[in-house]
């Protein structure tokens, strides 16, 4: 029997990473053997469109709040307080959309991110909570080395972390989760201790199966000397400036490595000055912030990826640079932890700073020393990905979670519906610009 399955997934675009890949991919696999719904933002539809995808038992609800709400979008500052009342008028929508299909069960997919609350777990209907993830602190013996800036920014983390484990629409998603799933051992910690019964680690990332493909057909690299690339924001909890300290110690006795930089950020300028004082500046290499396809190509240019963050919940480049077959150096810390497995790559406990500079330049000249290491870990990590971080194998896991939660609930499996449903017809669509469904308080605002 097909379910009849909601998605919550405010962010959800095709041919993306990051949330929005998640949103899209997690539906995708979702409708291989279900009917699904999927209550996504408005802005979203041009990109669901154009993919051009006509898949029967995959609807798209279209729903944003109304104009006078939407000044809060602009920039990241208002980001979350209009999520927040996206989710609230979501719930409009979704209960009458219950109402004529009668879903079988809830799930929260995007934001990924566990103290922000999922109104829709408030549907008479099983509901599946993640992967969130945002329960990942930066190492207790890291603090002394944020400058005042970067402190200031993890203060205001943890700040908001706390004040939304505090909201009682948070805590109520939590309790009334069949299954929560978290990204990491940190974040697990506190969804349990928000009251979430059943929570299972598993890392939100994946990759399609044209991704691993075309990875996988990357030629591997020169040889000549090893050439490290890190990618991504540059910005302090990425730990960047880690990796450029651990090269430049790791330089002193080899002449001629490389390592690249690809991103951008306000740690870009400091980081340049950094590689210049400490003597490798002309060895360190910066992009600037490219394209994926340009990113990845510079990948397959290099030997190995060094992800030294300090708090990442995801780490999808480190599934990118296993499934080109390149050896990942990183934290065993947070999503990347998970991730990378002794096989695969080296993973640095973080305990101090002055530690980890020190461990990372010894893996480097680990693999500098050792081209048939570098090609066993790649060869690992080639098989890794495909075998475990495919989206067609996450998606056979999800659809059997989904079955075993619907058999928990008594009569859930055997909900009665007045009439087939028509994503296209009434009110109901929650049409992007025009508040769709909203009403009460909402609605009165519009006005």
């Amino acid at each position: 029997m097909k379910l009849r399955i909601l998605l919550s997934a405010y962010a959800c675009e095709p041919n993306r990473g990051s949330e929005p890949g998640v949103g899209w991919n997690v539906a995708r696999e979702a409708a291989r053997e279900n009917e699904v719904w999927v209550l996504t933002r408005g802005n979203n539809r041009p990109a669901i469109e154009a993919a051009g995808e006509a898949d029967p038992n995959l609807h798209f609800i279209y729903y944003d709040l109304p104009g006078w709400a939407r000044f809060w979008k602009r920039g990241q500052r208002g980001i979350r307080t209009y999520y927040y009342l996206w989710q609230a008028g979501a719930l409009r929508v979704a209960r009458q959309w219950h109402e004529r299909i009668g879903f079988h069960l809830v799930h929260h997919v995007t934001f990924v991110n566990y103290w922000m609350p999922s109104f829709l777990a408030a549907l008479p209907a099983p509901f599946l909570w993640g992967p969130v993830g945002g329960g990942e602190s930066l190492p207790p013996g890291f603090w002394s080395w944020l400058g005042p800036r970067a402190r200031a920014y993890e203060w205001l983390r943890m700040a908001l972390r706390q004040r939304g484990e505090m909201d009682p629409f948070v805590r109520s998603a939590a309790r009334r989760s069949g299954v929560a799933l978290a990204t990491t051992e940190q974040t697990a910690h506190r969804l349990r201790g928000l009251g979430c019964r059943d929570v299972r680690v598993q890392s939100e990332a994946g990759l399609s199966d044209e991704d691993v493909r075309s990875l996988a057909a990357m030629p591997p690299p020169d040889g000549k000397w090893l050439r490290l690339i890190s990618l991504g924001r540059l910005v302090n909890w990425k730990g960047f400036e880690l990796g450029v300290r651990a090269f430049a110690e790791f330089a002193r006795g080899d002449s001629r490595s490389e390592y690249w930089i690809v991103g951008d950020g306000p740690e870009l300028g400091p980081l340049q000055r950094l590689a210049t004082e400490l003597g490798v500046g002309d060895r360190v290499k910066f992009f600037g912030g490219q394209p994926r396809d340009e990113a990845l190509r510079l990948l397959g240019r290099c030997d190995a990826l060094v992800h030294p963050s300090l708090h990442d919940s995801g780490g999808w480049v480190c599934l990118e640079a296993m499934a080109a077959g390149r050896p990942v150096v990183c934290l065993d810390w947070g999503g990347p932890g998970l991730q990378v497995d002794g096989e695969t790559g080296i993973k640095i406990v973080p305990i101090t700073p002055g530690q980890v500079v020190l461990e990372l330049s010894q893996a480097f000249g680990y693999l500098a020393a050792a081209p048939a290491l570098r090609r066993r870990m790649g060869e690992a990590g080639r098989r890794r990905a495909d075998e475990e971080f495919r989206w067609v194998r996450k998606g056979l896991i999800l659809r059997r979670l989904y079955r075993e939660l619907v058999r928990r609930v008594p009569g859930a499996g055997s909900i009665e519906v007045g009439a087939p449903a028509s994503v296209e017809a009434g009110p109901l669509a929650g049409e992007a610009g025009h508040g769709g469904a909203i009403d009460g308080w909402l609605a009165k605002g519009a006005d």
